[in-house]
């Protein structure tokens, strides 16, 4: 999914500067502090997961100590715009409220919270623009242009785009169309990438937006926002999908399964607090070799969906989720991905051990 063209030239600048991404074109000559003027790095993620949070930061921290400090984000104007102002502030008031608005969403979780609280710590002078649409415009929007007209600041440039932030929110969330959102993001790019006349800057999105070579939608009609921002930019824009991370194991353990031990390769917990009801969160194995032993156990009633795992799933598979209660309490389920596919997804079945 990265852009292909490549030149040593560019892999040395990179290494330099400590903030590579994959290049789109060969970059100009390195500034005095290492990083290439006017460029762009993007950084594809999956959303909510900890490790690509946590290789973030310390991209983030790479680029910020050669002299970065424009952090592009997949959030809208006026929620960046609350985050600069908690980066002045003396406690977490503005970043815990903005936490609340995000709930029921894949910024919920306290990764998240980590992130933020990484960046103001480590790296102080950051500021953050927002180039997504209005998302929460009725709660975090609302409260942003209720700051800027208590303090006489409805004739200023930061209310035009909030307006218009809150618009473009409203508009998606009528049409609940991808294109427009797609478009609206690469706009609002150019808008603030354009308005800091040659600076670099770090770019954090959903890997299906920094993908130069994707489109937006199911027909092939329109580009996604990084194949805008590369008709405009060319070879000053440079993307690295880094979705793989949440795919790869972060430890071995081994675990007893009706009386049998298995290796099983650890993908993480997940926070899901915010919309599991007694739930707090819940944890991805993936038992070793166990198909054979498990595949004529009985099922439940329940199936889980592949898109709910954080890693690849292949059929032939069995796994273990650790669930973790608001109240402490915990427990274990089992599933197996048998070929099954519910309601158009494919999905895996919950069995029960024997």
């Amino acid at each position: 999914m990265r852009y292909v063209k490549e030149f040593a030239v560019v892999l040395a600048l990179l290494m330099l500067a400590g903030c590579a991404g994959k290049p789109v074109q060969e970059s100009p000559v390195a500034t005095d502090e290492g990083i290439p003027a006017g460029q762009i790095y993007l950084y594809g993620e999956i959303h909510g997961i900890a490790a690509i949070e946590e290789y973030e930061a310390e991209r983030w921290k790479e680029c910020y100590e050669r002299g970065m400090r424009h952090l592009f984000v997949e959030l809208s104007h006026y929620t960046a715009q609350w985050l600069n102002l908690w980066m002045d502030a003396e406690d977490d008031e503005i970043l815990e409220q903005l936490h609340q608005d995000w709930e029921s969403t894949l910024s919920s979780g306290a990764e998240t919270l980590d992130f933020y609280r990484t960046i103001k710590e480590q790296c102080p002078e950051t500021v953050f623009h927002g180039t997504d649409v209005g998302h929460q415009y009725d709660s975090t929007g609302a409260r942003y242009q209720d700051y800027l007209e208590e303090r006489g600041l409805a004739d200023t440039e930061d209310y035009r785009l909030t307006l218009e932030a809150i618009q473009q929110g409203k508009t998606f969330a009528e049409r609940g169309s991808d294109i427009y959102r797609e478009n609206r993001m690469a706009e609002n790019f150019i808008r603030e990438f354009d308005a800091l006349d040659g600076e670099s800057v770090m770019g954090i999105y959903g890997a299906a937006h920094t993908d130069p070579d994707a489109m937006a939608d199911s027909a092939g009609t329109v580009p996604s926002m990084a194949a805008q921002l590369v008709e405009r930019y060319g070879d000053s824009l440079h993307t690295e999908d880094i979705s793989w991370i949440a795919w790869e194991p972060q430890r071995t353990d081994t675990l007893t399964v009706a009386g049998k031990e298995y290796q099983a390769s650890y993908f993480g917990e997940e926070d899901i607090s915010g919309w599991a009801g007694d739930y707090q969160s819940r944890a991805f194995w993936r038992l070793e070799g166990a198909y054979e032993d498990f595949e004529d156990c009985p099922e439940s009633s329940d199936v889980l969906p592949c898109n709910d795992y954080p890693m690849p799933i292949e059929a032939g598979q069995v796994f273990v989720l650790g669930y973790t209660r608001k109240d402490g309490t915990s427990e274990r389920k089992y599933y197996r991905s048998d070929g099954e596919v519910w309601n158009g997804m494919d999905c895996t079945t919950e069995f029960i051990p024997e």
